[in-house]
């Protein structure tokens, strides 16, 4: 399920000055003296554009600064109507990946109203090829489906500018970035879906409906199903709510290469959190169809690993729940019996994801994966401590918990490993009355309360990483870089990422 118009995304060997376009996008970065093109097909643009290239933007006042844009009039110079001055930092420092992915996000998102574009940003390795043309996608992404009046025509097609168009490992690397992008943009879109129409089966439907014609398979346990199985988790979320819950499984098993190793992923599918009756203030509420963003990056990442072909076996699980308070709802003191037998005394149904997670985990232990990875908008704490833009990660295992943030790094995305401390694994067993106790009574450190009670459920000798996006999967402030505003498909690159190393790994 993909509501976001696609852009066409090329390459092409060709001078920028000399490239029809409604728009073309060159950078610049800062040096003691001022600001300069940045090497490349920008500084060809600055030449044919004539000294006055130098003074225009000193006069308009460009900085340099990553992501910073400032459009300038094509004049005779170039062929393109209007040139795009983005921003790509100091001149003296090298050029990151993601600096070209904020500054190429920020000029699309700025040319949003231009029908071709034309990329002449340093684009001269397979590498920088991949960061840009993500970017594309992700800068240019609009949800617009409940937008009556007409809507700007979206950017058809954007060329980039580069000596290895027809390099074979350029040609493959833009391939992937436009499975990634797409694979993002799908997760947004799952997440800007008003709760009213995307409950957990509208969700599980999409996921069959997408796996028609890919190598992913798809089975789903319906309520019926969940209660005969002995899944008290993900039903005690869910049975407040006149829709019931689901557990959806997307499986990929490469069909060219043997896989040799085995990842799990679960995802948080809360469709809707109200707290149960454990209710939010009105305003915690208002942004409460995000909390379905793990499940959401699980599913969207799963198809984009089988889409790549990635020599890896994976299997997803979206635990999905709509948490109302009702007559029927689940209530503080009461006990659970969870997937595989353990019991939880609930103290706040308002902390609901980790009941679903729990039960996901122990689907996916069964299986004996080499790697089990959670994600999930759990909890406010983490957002405390690592703020909006940085997820946290927490896990059984010292070297994920060091690999899983560089990792993260490489794809784009920021994550901070953050411990389990054994205070909170102590108190996640201090119930009176059941196995587990589902909820800190006391008020810090909640993230790490959530990760010792989650690591509780995964199978014995498994490694486990447990990343916790409530931060980064919804932004409710002003657009940024190739971040738009809602939905930002946080942990999906991350996911596809981790795949891909784990399969070059394991050869």
């Amino acid at each position: 399920m993909t509501t976001t118009h696609e852009t066409t995304i090329g390459l092409r060997k060709a001078a920028a000055a000399k490239t029809r376009a409604a728009a073309l996008v060159i950078g610049v970065t800062k040096t003691a003296k001022g600001v300069q093109p940045a090497p490349g097909p920008s500084e060809d643009v600055a030449k044919a554009y004539g000294r006055s290239f130098a003074a225009t933007v000193k006069a308009l006042g460009v900085k340099g600064e990553v992501g910073d844009v400032t459009k300038l009039p094509g004049g005779d110079a170039v062929k393109a109507d209007v040139i795009a001055v983005v921003g790509l930092g100091d001149a003296d420092d090298d050029l990151s990946l993601e600096t070209l992915r904020r500054a190429t996000g920020a000029a699309v998102r700025a040319l949003s109203d231009s029908a071709t574009i034309a990329v002449a940003l340093p684009a001269d390795t397979p590498e920088r090829i991949r960061a840009i043309g993500e970017a594309v996608l992700l800068g240019g992404y609009s949800f617009t489906r409940y937008l009556s009046a007409d809507q700007p025509k979206p950017v058809e097609e954007v060329v980039l500018l580069t000596d290895l168009a027809r390099n074979k490992s350029a040609q493959e690397a833009l391939a992937i970035a436009l499975v990634v992008g797409r694979a993002v943009n799908t997760a947004r879109d799952w997440v800007n879906t008003p709760a009213g129409d995307l409950d957990p089966t509208r969700f599980a439907d999409d996921a069959v409906a997408l796996a028609k014609g890919s190598d992913v398979r798809v089975s789903v346990l319906d309520e019926d199903q969940l209660a005969r199985q002995g899944y008290g988790g993900i039903l005690g979320v869910g049975q407040g709510s006149d829709r019931p819950p689901r557990l959806v499984t997307l499986s990929y098993q490469p069909k060219r290469k043997k896989a040799k190793t085995h990842l799990a992923l679960v995802g948080k599918g809360i469709t809707f959190d109200s707290g149960g009756l454990s209710i939010k203030p009105a305003a915690g509420m208002m942004t409460m169809k995000c909390d379905m963003s793990g499940a959401a990056a699980v599913a969207a990442a799963v198809f984009a690993i089988a889409e790549l072909g990635l020599p890896i076996r994976v299997t997803g699980y979206a635990a999905l729940a709509e948490n109302m308070p009702s007559g029927k709802a689940t209530r503080p003191g009461d006990v659970l019996a969870m997937y595989g037998g353990k019991t939880v005394e609930v103290l706040n149904t308002d902390a609901e994801g980790r009941l679903v997670l729990a039960d996901a985990i122990a689907t996916a232990s069964e299986t004996a994966p080499d790697l089990i990875v959670d994600v999930a908008t759990l909890t406010g704490a983490c957002v405390v401590a690592l703020g909006t833009r940085i997820s946290g990660v927490m896990s059984n295992d010292e070297e994920l918990l060091e690999t899983v943030p560089t990792i993260a790094e490489r794809a784009g995305e920021a994550m901070w490993p953050l411990p389990i401390s054994a205070e909170k694994a102590e108190k996640v067993k201090s119930s009176k009355i059941a196995d587990l106790m589902q909820h800190d009574v006391e008020r810090y450190g909640g993230a790490l309360f959530a990760a010792a009670f989650l690591r509780e459920f995964v199978g014995e000798g498994i490694p486990w990483a447990h990343l916790d996006i409530a931060g980064p999967a919804f932004n409710d402030g002003s657009p940024w870089g190739y971040t738009p505003k809602g939905g930002t498909g946080a942990a999906v690159r991350t996911l596809i990422q981790l795949a891909a190393e784990r399969a070059n790994s394991t050869g």
